[in-house]
């Protein structure tokens, strides 16, 4: 903010009496937030208290629901008249711009077909070759090499640190449609503090892996129901310089992966078991929350949300209430699993390793592999040739 022409001349006090929050303050975006939401209030919707950026209108048999990301809107529903009204007041309130029919969405791209949604974020990967200047690159079948293990290679080369962090920063978030990248991208933020060439080179690696399926997405099936599956696994050991495993978790929502992660655990596993344990309590905590959210959307599952895990010593674990000896230093997740369990939230079910969906996130995979777990994942990509 600067002060007008004629002030602040020598032996001038006067100041600028500040009336509302202006943008770029600390204050503003709270302001805002508040502002909007008072307004969502007053005309019937309520705040979702699973997701406080969800606001949600129920009617008889009217349903309208408003997503929001800072100052960007999305609605949706079954009811035209309703969500015309909400941006006519939207419009009175803030002066909003109707982009129409969802399209584009924080860099997501939403393309509607016979079979349902496919989400996708092809330009912001095409942006990102771009930028490296790897548009050219010959592509890749598969993001990581197989039998990889990166540690801080303290006798390797460094490279540009800016340069390895801006890089790694986009493909953070174009883990938002693309699980396939998860796994790889979680190694490679390991060593944003100190780059070498070896970390480079698997970045460009996963840049190839790219070039090759720019417009890959996840596709949401039109009559996919509501059926609610969750897939876990770890690694067991999996980083050589902590010796920490891995969790990974992948939700399924009538059949499309609505949520997923991996991350390194906070603690050295003992065991298999118990680093298969502890990524199941992890997963539960996921599942309560989609649960939760799905009740509110008049959605909830029905009956108890089926686990999957290829760890026989685990289930054994969530479904005993004897407790162990050997599971003693795990109580907590002990408790809370079979908390779960008994209340009939949560059923761990038995799966093959080679049907283990969760491994995509988990382990850098072979070409074959990884296109088999894509297609039971659902991933579309629309931009292939046919």
């Amino acid at each position: 903010m600067k002060l007008p022409e004629g002030f602040g001349k020598q032996d001038d006090n006067r100041v600028c009496k500040l009336k509302k929050s202006l943008y770029g303050l600390k204050q503003a975006s709270r302001n805002w937030y508040q502002k909007f939401t008072h307004s969502l209030l007053d005309v019937g919707f309520k705040q979702s208290h699973a997701d406080h950026s969800l606001f949600i209108f129920k009617e008889k048999d009217a349903f309208v629901a408003a997503l929001i990301y800072v100052d960007d809107v999305v609605l949706v529903g079954n009811d035209p008249h309703k969500i015309q009204a909400t941006k006519g007041f939207l419009d009175k309130r803030f002066s909003i711009k109707d982009l129409g029919p969802l399209k584009y969405f924080l860099g997501i791209e939403v393309a509607k077909t016979k079979e349902g949604m496919v989400l996708s974020q092809r330009k912001y990967t095409l942006d990102i070759l771009e930028d490296v200047g790897m548009t050219g690159c010959r592509p890749s079948t598969f993001p990581m090499e197989q039998n990889l293990k990166l540690d801080k290679c303290d006798k390797a080369a460094c490279v540009d640190g800016n340069q390895y962090r801006r890089l790694i920063g986009k493909l953070l978030y174009l883990q938002a449609t693309r699980p396939d990248i998860t796994y790889a991208v979680n190694i490679l933020s390991q060593f944003v503090s100190d780059p070498r060439q070896p970390h480079m080179d698997a970045a460009n690696r996963v840049l190839c892996y790219l070039k090759g399926t720019p417009g890959q997405g996840i596709l949401i099936p039109r009559d996919g129901g509501t059926n609610l599956l969750a897939y876990c696994d770890s690694d067991w050991l999996g980083c050589p310089m902590t010796r920490r495993s891995r969790t990974g978790y992948l939700l399924l929502l009538g059949g499309a992966p609505v949520s997923w992660k991996t991350k390194k655990q906070s603690v050295v596993s003992k065991s298999s078991a118990e680093a298969e344990y502890r990524a199941m309590s992890n997963a539960v905590s996921e599942i309560l929350w989609m649960r939760w959210l799905l009740g509110e959307l008049d959605m909830a599952p029905v009956g108890p949300t089926a686990l999957f895990c290829d760890n026989q010593a685990a289930r054994h674990i969530a479904n005993n209430p004897v407790f162990h000896e050997r599971t003693k230093h795990v109580e907590m997740d002990c408790y809370f699993m079979r908390e779960r369990v008994d209340s009939m939230e949560i059923c761990p079910m038995p799966i093959a390793t080679k049907d283990q969906i969760a491994d995509v996130l988990m382990k850098a995979l072979g070409a074959n592999s990884l296109r088999f777990l894509l297609y039971k994942l659902g991933a579309q990509n629309l931009h292939a040739p046919t």
